[in-house]
């Protein structure tokens, strides 16, 4: 069974990382998701979460999460430039600034689990209890909701996709102090900004 309440949730493993901390394998354990085999197996109108995807999650991506499904890409953030040129099907979305909150990458800003990948996209799809029903699973899990709660608030709260743009500039400029140049938050995936 991979159906959370209507929600489909599917993953493409590259097996990059250890099984036994591997968020995704024990989201398959519990039977909330689905491992593709394949990118070619990716539903042509799901949303695929894509951290070089030139469009932002939002809350008119409710639909296609609802009728077609979410896709997560599983693989090693140091091996992540790999994906950068491919164009997987389906319509891709890159989710605005957050923080970690899993231990191999905590408080790093974009580099979330599978698990905080697909909690976020719930939570600001609207659907907030399915969120905190992926993270109940594991004991940080609930705290990346508690870290980024203000940011997950403002990006539910969005009506538009330059909405979310907006907010997201916002709390880059106030962690910045105004420094902050917006252009792409590939950037400062790799940076030392960290939440205060």
């Amino acid at each position: 069974m991979f159906v959370l309440d209507g929600f489909r949730l599917f993953v493409v493993h590259f097996h990059h990382c250890d099984p036994h901390k591997c968020t995704s394998v024990k989201l398959r354990r519990f039977g909330f998701v689905r491992f593709l085999g394949s990118f070619k197996f990716i539903p042509r109108r799901a949303i695929v979460l894509n951290p070089f995807a030139s469009r932002v999650l939002c809350c008119c991506d409710r639909s296609y999460a609802l009728n077609f499904g979410v896709v997560a890409i599983d693989c090693s953030w140091n091996r992540i430039d790999v994906f950068r040129r491919i164009r997987f099907r389906g319509v891709n979305r890159r989710l605005p600034l957050l923080y970690a909150a899993n231990p191999v990458n905590y408080a790093v800003p974009f580099k979330l689990s599978t698990v905080e990948a697909f909690a976020a996209t719930l939570y600001i799809l609207g659907f907030k209890e399915y969120a905190a029903k992926l993270l109940s699973l594991f004991k940080w899990g609930p705290n990346f909701i508690v870290m980024n709660r203000e940011l997950l608030e403002k990006y539910a709260s969005a009506n538009s996709e330059d909405e979310v743009i907006s907010f997201e500039k916002s709390f880059l400029n106030e962690i910045l102090g105004g420094a902050c140049r917006y252009s792409s938050p590939s950037v400062l995936r790799d940076s030392a900004i960290r939440p205060t």
